[in-house]
């Protein structure tokens, strides 16, 4: 149980101290891991399993939606890819389809290795390295 608190203690504090880039990434890699739950759910034919992780995927999606700021041409990018990848995670919901899910999982890692590029040249999102 002390293990548990403690790896716990260390989580809380790699988020509080984490950059916002750093954050960003995190929630990328959490999309990912709910994705990949998800089609396990399916997969294992646990409905519930499937619907939970879908829905925290999409909970990520809707906020990275919910943090774009309009001021940037390319937030209108990011909406219509964010969008796309809500309306697919709703039919695989739906349709507790693991090849859609598959389809988002791929897109997911995409945005996510763009991500830690743009980190890398921008020092972490502190500006040009």
């Amino acid at each position: 149980m002390n293990l548990a608190k403690g790896y716990a203690a260390y989580k809380n504090s790699k988020v509080q101290t984490a950059s916002p880039a750093e954050l960003t990434l995190m929630l990328y890699d959490g999309a990912i891991r709910f994705a990949n739950m998800a089609i396990a759910g399916i997969k294992e034919g646990d409905i519930q399993k499937a619907h939970t992780n879908i829905r925290k995927c999409d909970a990520i999606i809707e906020n990275f939606i919910i943090t774009l700021d309009p001021k940037y041409e390319v937030s209108k990018d990011f909406q219509n890819v964010y969008d796309y990848l809500r309306e697919r995670l709703a039919w695989a919901n739906v349709k507790k389809d693991a090849e859609i899910m598959e389809e988002v999982l791929t897109h997911l890692h995409t945005l996510r290795d763009t991500w830690k590029e743009v980190m890398k040249k921008t020092n972490n999102g502190n500006g040009v390295a």
